[in-house]
């Protein structure tokens, strides 16, 4: 097979020629990872603006300037600078991805030309090239193995597995060489060196066949070089600031037109109508966005949650589906001893404590995790390993490997009749073979044929459970140098078994079942076997009535096919990385807003693909830097506590949203109501102005710092408009009740001859009262006392007092004074937007 590679690649094992690998550079260009054309940082920051709601607060700036507002020019400006800023450092991050994942390819690699041994720069490397691996060195460039000596890789970077894998240069000639056929790259897996995986133990001789672009890495660089995804309420509010730019577009030249039409003067109409323009743009939605997502923000890294993209924030809220990984997500991380069957339990604590090479440092167990669960165990019955050493003190060691499936130590022993005692524990069929005793508390038996069987029945059983089984034997022994493992591992003594898992999180059950109540549908997604990722999600309540499919079923899969079945499939078992990505595709696919978890270098691609990518902190950088959000305790828990976060910030937004809207609704209908009516308009530019600066102001603000609504977890999520039929027909008569308030009271004023003044005043105040009352119908069913929205509605109000009776100000606003029962009016005709939102939402409650 060596030879088909050799001649497949056109090379030998004096590697190329020099002549030949600089006429293959030039054919193939360098082995370096390329990035795709940035744009111009500049142009990156202009871009910031392309957008509608954006420009129309630009117009909606420029027109409060010409109106004299240059407080609200400034404010409005400031939101939008500060948009785009956020905007631009945003654009980088797939950058930054980048960069982390080109300082990861190697920078030099030892390969053979011309029949030596020598050092290349590893962007020199080109397919063909013979390449010598020793422990230590990272895999410059994907290598299809051709000599091995008990070659070890941690691929951990590449695919999140933290065990090395044994490679393989030894064919049986059957194997297809089409490495660009996928399905036979994973056959041949065991016998390819991907590039930045690095070699933990043993060497090897490979040859080069893909460099660059072309390679695994290379793909995963492709693939996170993409335009960053835009979020559901990026979409969401887009959507909404083009509709209110709409409506406030046709109102103002309806109104210009119709001021012009009784001969109002030209200047008095433009700033009427431009002043209208100003309240109905919702300049205020950036700034709360922004705010309100800072605060979550803030308030997720209280629990483990980094987010790293600030409108990845709300994304989580409306999440439908969590994809996540099995190991140290939903389980301990740790192997742990869950069943055992001991004939001699001392016996087996002994065999548990002293035959491992595992120990204990600062809590943590260092070593094979197999072996520190059985150390562990030993230790949780008094057989404490670095006490047990002192009085059986190791000789020597049988090691485990691949063939022997076994580990077997030799110690001292104080026994009368033998010097030492041998200690062996593995593949429970196995030990079993090599036992001719069984140690039934003290008692020597032969293991007769029914008790063997017996015990294999066991063996099963515990297997079906996804236990990993170990077998545990020991026999006391003369030993000397002389002897041979055959005698020493013969006629052995069985002791029991014992049967680890990585126990789920018992947590991690209780956030599952929040998600199922709160119609999030939980799937796992594993590199386990497919046994044991059943019977940990079964035990958490992921598997309930669906499927659990693995990669190799997913693959054979068509894409007609896994539409269909996606529903029902709850766990992926045995699934490579590069698969995440099929996955996240095809349940957006259909219509869902998924969040996908990863670690590994290969996960980068299916994180920037999925809605709201997770990232672990014990990630790979170039994870986390693709990621949205990076959980720092690797817990499944802290994804859901950022989901009931989300969905808070949500509920703010759309509150704020709910308000500001119902009062444009209110101030277009009062206009356009009294352009109807015949009346004069009831408010002039500056007070529009001024309402406008009281509805995105201090009420408005604190809407977005609400706390969470009881039921926030018992919902299902929301995937629709921000502002939907039954909020819309909320806000439409909202805005009725307002309008035709306003009026009324601004109509009976005029008629009982109250000055154009006082009656606009008191109009006025009505309107700016409404604004109030609406702020507090706006607000959460929340246990949080909402004490920051009570002390806005206050200020507001205090404001509101001095623009009626201060009288610098009431030259600005052309404000009266009014009376008490001025006031009484105005609170009692304010009092039906309460009693209005009360019937509303017993007719049409929101959710």
């Amino acid at each position: 097979m060596k030879n088909k590679i050799l001649e497949k690649f056109k090379t030998s094992l004096n590697g190329l020629s020099s002549q030949e690998a600089s006429a293959r550079l030039e054919k193939y260009g360098p082995n370096e990872l390329k990035e795709e054309k940035k744009k111009h940082p500049i142009v990156l920051f202009l871009l910031q603006f392309a957008d509608v709601l954006i420009l129309l607060l630009i117009v909606a700036a420029i027109a409060a300037y010409f109106v004299g507002d240059v407080i609200d020019t400034c404010v409005i400006l400031i939101v939008v600078i500060l948009n785009a800023v956020i905007g631009f450092i945003q654009e980088y991050r797939a950058e930054k991805a980048m960069e982390k994942l080109k300082s990861l390819v190697s920078t030099e690699a030892v390969v053979k030309r011309n029949g030596e041994v020598v050092k290349v720069a590893g962007n020199e490397l080109t397919i063909g090239d013979i390449v010598l691996l020793e422990e230590g060195d990272k895999v410059p460039a994907d290598l299809i193995l051709i000599e091995t000596n008990e070659l070890r890789i941690d691929e951990s970077s590449l695919t999140g597995e933290s065990r090395p894998v044994t490679k393989s240069g030894e064919y049986d000639g059957s194997e297809s060489l089409d490495l660009t056929d996928k399905k036979v790259e994973k056959q041949l897996a065991s016998h390819i060196a991907y590039m930045d995986s690095a070699v933990v133990g043993g060497n090897a001789i490979g040859v080069v066949f893909a460099i660059g672009m072309d390679t695994s890495i290379g793909k995963i660089a492709e693939m996170i070089q993409g335009e960053e995804k835009e979020t559901p309420l990026q979409a969401k509010v887009g959507k909404l600031g083009k509709t209110l730019a709409i409506i406030a577009i046709i109102v103002c030249a309806f109104v210009f037109v119709v001021e012009l039409l009784k001969n109002i003067p030209i200047v008095e109409t433009f700033m009427t109508a431009v002043s209208l323009a100003v309240a109905a743009v919702p300049e205020g939605l950036p700034a709360v966005l922004t705010l309100t997502l800072a605060l979550g923000m803030q308030q997720m890294a209280k629990s483990n949650a980094v987010v790293r993209r600030l409108l990845a924030v709300e994304t989580l809220g409306s999440c439908t589906i969590i994809c996540t990984d099995k190991t140290g997500t939903l389980t301990e991380n740790k192997m742990t001893v869950r069943e055992e069957e001991l004939f001699n339990k001392e016996k087996s604590y002994l065999i548990c404590g002293l035959c491992t090479n595992t120990t204990i440092k600062d809590g943590k167990i260092i070593g094979d995790p197999t072996d520190g669960a059985i150390m562990k165990y030993g230790e949780d019955n008094n057989f404490i390993k670095s006490e047990l050493e002192k009085e059986y003190p190791r000789i020597k060691e049988l090691p485990l490997d691949s063939v022997r499936k076994r580990m077997t130590t030799i110690h001292s022993s104080t026994s009368a009749n033998e010097n030492s005692i041998v200690l062996t524990k593995g593949a429970p069929e196995l030990v079993l073979d090599l036992c001719k005793y069984i140690d039934k508390d003290g008692n020597i038996e032969i293991l007769d044929n029914e008790t063997k069987e017996n015990i294999i029945k066991n063996i099963s059983k515990m297997t079906n459970s996804a236990l990993r089984v170990l077998g545990l034997a020991y026999k006391n022994f003369n030993y000397d140098d002389d002897k041979n493992s055959s005698e020493i591992e013969s006629e052995l003594i069985f002791t029991g078994l014992v049967g680890m898992m990585d126990p789920p999180r018992e947590e991690a059950k209780i956030a599952v079942k929040d998600c199922m109540d709160a119609g999030i549908q939980v799937k796992m997604i594993t590199g386990d076997h497919q046994e044991t990722a059943a019977a940990i999600a079964r035990e958490i309540g992921i598997l309930t009535d669906g499927r659990v499919i693995n990669g190799e079923e997913l693959d054979d899969l068509s894409e007609e096919e896994y539409l269909k079945a996606a529903d029902d499939i709850q766990v992926y078992a045995r699934v490579y990385p590069e698969q995440k990505m099929r996955i996240v595709e095809t349940l957006q696919n259909k219509g869902n807003i998924v969040s996908m978890t990863g670690d590994g270098v290969n996960d980068a691609p299916a994180l920037k693909k999925a809605s709201i990518g997770v990232a672990m902190g014990s990630g790979t950088d170039v994870a986390k830097e693709s990621a949205d959000m990076v959980i720092q305790d690797d817990n499944f828990v802290t994804i859901v506590k950022a989901i009931r976060e989300g969905r808070k910030i949500y509920d703010n937004i759309k509150r704020f949203v709910k308000f500001q809207v119902s009062t444009n609704i209110g101030a277009i209908l009062t206009i356009l109501g009294a352009s109807f009516a015949s009346l004069p308009i009831p408010f002039n530019p500056v007070q529009l102005l001024w309402i406008n600066i009281i509805m995105d102001g201090p009420p408005a603000q604190t809407l977005g710092m609400e706390g969470e609504e009881r039921d926030i977890m018992d919902r299902k999520p929301e995937t629709g408009d921000i502002l939907n039929k039954r909020v819309i027909t909320k806000i439409i008569v909202a805005g009725a009740v307002m309008a035709i308030g306003t009026l009324g009271l601004f109509a009976y004023n005029l008629n009982i001859g109250e000055t154009e003044s006082k009656a606009m005043t008191v109009a006025f105040t009505l309107f700016v009262v409404y604004q109030l009352f609406n702020a507090y119908n706006a607000k959460s069913n929340s246990d949080k006392r909402s004490t920051y929205l009570y002390i806005a509605i206050a200020i507001s109000f205090v404001l509101q007092l001095l623009v009626i009776y201060v009288p610098y100000l009431q030259m600005i606003f052309r404000t009266s004074a009014i009376g008490l029962i001025d006031w009484v009016l105005i609170f009692l005709v304010a009092c039906t937007i309460l009693i209005s939102d009360r019937i509303m939402n017993r007719l049409i409650p929101t959710d």
